[in-house]
C-alpha cells in the first residue's frame, strides 16, 4: 500500500521546504518503478498561503486530509504566529495531534512545539532560530547542532537543505538503504551527509541548556580513542555528575548512547565512502573489535557491516 504523505502549507512558508518532500518521496521507487508514497497538501480552510518569494499556493486539501496521513510533514516558515509568540491556531493544533508520524522541515519545528508535540522531546530547528526557539519553548530538549532529530514518531530537521536529509532518511528507515540510495541519485544528493548543522553555523549563538556543545565536537574529533564518562566530564570541566545532567538535558540521552549512536553512523559512513577493511572502520569508528561494530550495526540498522557495504556502497 502507498504510504500517504501530508504537507501542511502555512502562510510565510519557505518556498524549498514545501517543496522537498514532493521530491524526495516523489522519486522512492521499488526497483521495479512502484511508487512507495503519494505526497499530498493541505492548509487551513484549504485558502490560498503565501511566501516570502513573492508568491501563492492553493493547495488541493484542507486540514480533514490528516485524518488520511500515514505522515504529515510541516515544512518551515518565515513569520507568523508560531515564530512571534510559540502559538498557532486552535483548529491546526488539534489538527496535528495523534498522527502516526509527525515531520518537521527548519523552523516548522516551531510550529510542532507550539502545538505541544515537542514537549520534553528532543529537537533541532535552523541555527538562526535557535536562540529565539528555546526562549519560546524551553520545555523541549533543543539541539542546534545536528541536520536531524528521529525521535520515533516526531522528527524534526536543520534549516532548509537539512530536510532533504530528513526526508531521505526516512525512506531508509522505512525501507532500506537501496530504496534511500536509488532517490538520492535523482535527487542528485548524497545519500548520507557527514556532521552537523554546526559547521555551518557563521557565529556561537548561545541557546538554553548549553554547555556540554564543545565537548561533543571533542568527541565527535576524537571518535576512534577510548572516551569514559570521567575523561568526558574533564573536558567539559564538570564534575561527572553534572556532565551526565547537562548532557542529557541538551541531547535527550546518555552520553554513552550519544556516543554509541556518532560511532555507527561514523563507521557507515566508511562503508559507504571508503575501501578501509571492517578491522580498519572498527578501529577508526571507535568500536575497536569487528565483533563490536557487528553488535552494533546490527542492532542500529539490522545487517552486518559486509553487508551494509555492498548493499549502500556509493557509486
Amino acid at each position: 500500500m502507498t504510504h500517504r504523505i501530508v504537507v501542511v502549507a502555512l502562510d510565510h512558508f519557505a518556498p524549498l521546504d514545501l517543496g522537498v518532500p514532493g521530491q524526495v518521496f516523489g522519486v522512492a521507487e521499488t526497483a521495479g518503478g512502484e511508487k512507495l508514497y503519494e505526497v499530498v497538501t493541505c492548509s487551513e480552510g484549504r485558502m490560498p498561503v503565501r511566501c516570502s518569494a513573492g508568491y501563492s499556493v492553493l493547495p488541493d486539501h484542507d486540514l480533514d486530509v490528516l485524518d488520511t496521513a500515514d505522515t504529515v510533514v510541516v515544512p518551515g516558515i518565515h513569520a507568523g504566529r508560531a515564530m512571534r509568540y510559540g502559538t498557532v491556531s486552535p483548529a491546526l493544533a488539534e489538527a496535528l495531534q495523534g498522527r502516526p508520524r509527525t515531520m518537521s522541515i527548519c523552523t516548522g519545528a516551531f510550529v510542532l512545539a507550539a502545538a505541544g508535540l515537542l514537549d520534553g522531546r528532543p529537537a533541532t530547528t535552523h541555527w538562526r532560530d535557535a536562540e529565539l526557539f528555546a526562549r519560546l519553548f524551553p520545555q523541549v530538549k533543543l539541539d542546534p547542532d545536528v541536520l536531524f532529530v528521529d525521535d520515533g514518531d516526531v522528527l524534526t530537521s536543520a534549516g532548509v537543505a537539512a530536510g532533504m536529509d530528513l526526508c531521505l532518511h526516512v525512506v531508509r528507515r522505512d525501507h532500506g538503504s537501496e530504496v534511500a540510495n536509488r532517490a538520492a541519485r535523482r535527487c542528485v544528493m548524497p545519500p548520507w551527509r557527514e556532521g552537523g548543522q554546526a559547521q555551518y553555523i557563521d557565529r556561537h549563538l548561545p541557546y538554553a541548556g548549553g554547555g556540554t556543545a564543545a565537548t561533543r565536537d571533542w568527541m565527535l574529533a576524537h571518535l576512534d580513542r577510548p572516551l569514559d564518562l570521567a575523561a568526558l566530564a574533564e573536558h567539559a570541566r564538570m564534575s561527572v555528575r553534572t556532565f551526565t545532567r547537562r548532557f542529557r538535558d541538551e541531547t535527550g540521552m546518555s552520553p554513552a548512547r550519544w556516543l554509541n549512536g556518532q560511532r555507527v553512523q561514523h563507521a557507515r559512513h566508511l562503508l559507504e565512502t571508503t575501501d578501509l577493511g571492517v578491522e580498519e572502520v572498527a578501529r577508526k569508528a571507535g568500536f575497536g573489535t569487528v565483533v563490536s561494530l557487528r553488535q552494533h550495526l546490527h542492532a542500529a540498522v539490522g545487517v552486518s557491516p559486509l553487508a551494509y557495504r555492498h548493499t549502500f556502497r556509493r557509486s
